[in-house]
This record gives C-alpha cells, structure tokens and sequence, in this order.
C-alpha cells in the first residue's frame, strides 16, 4: 500500500453510511457526518451512543470493525490506511483518558511524533516552537522533562494532548471529550489554544456531552449523534438547545417512533404467522 505523504492545508472529513462493531456488538448503526475543511463542528450526544466509537474508528483503532460504509479525507479513503498512516495524512485525536508512557519525556515524545511524521527540525526551532506553544498553553517549563502523562494531573494530560496537536499541526483535530475533569480556567485555557489553530488549516471535531467548552470553541454546525446515528444537525443554537432542555426533546420523539414501528412489524409478522 502507498502510503500519503505528510500535507498541511485542512481537508474535507466525509462519512457515509458507517456501521460499526465492537466484540460483536454493533455501536455505529450507518453514520453520516461532515466536516468541510477549515470548519469546527461538534458532535454531541447522551452517554453510549457512540461518539467515541467514533473517533476511534476514524483514527484506526483495530478494535472497531467496519462492516459497512465509507469514510475519506480530502479524498483519500481512511478504512484503507493503517492508523500511522492516518496520522501521516494529518489525523490526530485528543484522547479522553490520555496514557502514561513513563520514561519518555515530552521533549523527547514530541521530536520522536515530528520525526515520525516528516515535520522534524531543526534542534534549535523546536525549543523555540515548544517554548512558544507551552507559554501559550500555561505550561510551566518544568514539563519538558516530565515523562509523557506520568502524575499529571487531570488538566495537565489534557493541556499535554493539545500542545501535542500544536506541535503536530494536524490537518483535522478530533477532541474526544476534552472537556472533561477540567475547570473552568483549564477549559477556557484548552478551548482558546483550539480555537487558535483552527481555520484554513486545520478543522475541528469536538466531541463532547456537554455545550460547556462551546462556549469558547465555537462550532460552525452542531451534530447530535443517537444510538448509533446523526439523527439531527444544525447551527451553534442546537448546542444551546441542549443546554437548556437536555437531549428528551430530540431523542424521546425518536424512541417512541421506534418502539411504534417495532410495534407495526411485530403485528404484521403475527398476522403472517396466524
């Protein structure tokens, strides 16, 4: 397989269709989501209906099984690529629960990531980008040496995911619920370091239960993602929708609409029985 070679101007994520299993159990039941390149969109949803299934079909992760549908960006189709691949193209994700890799520091992780993916440099650009990048972060200098997550604390991990996507310059940046555990003024902290990079040359896809962190990342389009579909999408007013009425209003007409129709069909397979 030809793999792409590293590209720094956003691109479009398309899916269509995606089922998706884990251990035999279908989470993703025909996805259909669009991401424009350059725009922020999130997709928000009630617990278990599949938005980190989501994120980690699209970043390669051998788990999730694709039984069906398509997914590319910019073109290219990622359920043919292996996740390394998919970073190389541009992909990157935010993990909710990032890891602890003790012996590794964060200088050494970070060189090692630019190395893998072609964008290494000079020794001396990149105490400076790094420098830059912490200072806009709110990291202390210590954290150089510190190894990769190891005692960090809830906001620290998280600060670390996205001075790593600072660093990278990914072309299409998935936060997995990385609103999570953080206070106010780490998620204002986090929020405005996305929002800085986001535009032209990278798109967003915060996925997230709550419209907290959308008060400061802006989304272009809201998706609401619903045992295992996008059941409804709109404009940044969807989000404050939710805020204020919770996901029943969207999801209950949905559930009795489906209850209703399994209703129908056990009726008419009876009459074929009868």
């Amino acid at each position: 397989m030809t793999e792409p070679n590293a590209v720094s101007a956003a691109a479009a994520l398309d899916v269509r269709g995606l089922v998706v299993s884990v251990d035999d159990k279908e989470i993703l039941r025909g996805v259909d989501l669009n991401v424009p390149a350059g725009e922020v969109h999130a997709l928000m949803g009630p617990n278990g209906s599949g938005k980190s299934t989501l994120a980690y079909t699209l970043s390669g992760h051998p788990k999730y099984i694709v039984t069906s549908g398509t997914a590319t960006f910019g073109g290219t189709d990622l359920l043919a690529l292996t996740a390394d691949a998919r970073a190389r193209l541009g992909l990157f994700l935010c993990f909710q629960y990032p890891t602890a890799i003790p012996g590794v520091t964060t200088v050494n992780f970070m060189r090692a990531a630019l190395r893998a993916q072609g964008k290494e440099m000079p020794a001396r650009e990149f105490i400076r980008r790094l420098n830059e990048e912490m200072t806009a972060l709110k990291i202390d200098e210590s954290f150089r040496a510190r190894y990769i997550n190891d005692g960090f604390s809830g906001g620290e991990k998280k600060r670390a995911e996205i001075l790593q996507m600072a660093m990278l310059r990914p072309r299409l940046s998935i936060l997995d619920e990385t609103d999570s555990g953080l206070d106010v003024d780490a998620l204002r902290t986090v929020a405005n370091g996305v929002t800085r990079l986001a535009g032209p040359d990278m798109s967003v896809l915060v996925i997230t239960h709550y419209p907290r962190i959308l008060e400061y990342l802006k989304p272009d389009r809201v998706h609401i993602l619903h045992q295992g579909r996008v059941v409804t999408s709109g404009g940044p007013d969807l989000a404050d929708q939710i805020e204020r009425e919770g996901y029943e209003p969207i999801t209950g007409p949905l559930a009795a609409q489906a209850a209703a129709s399994q209703k129908s069909l056990t009726g008419v397979v009876a009459e074929a029985q009868a």
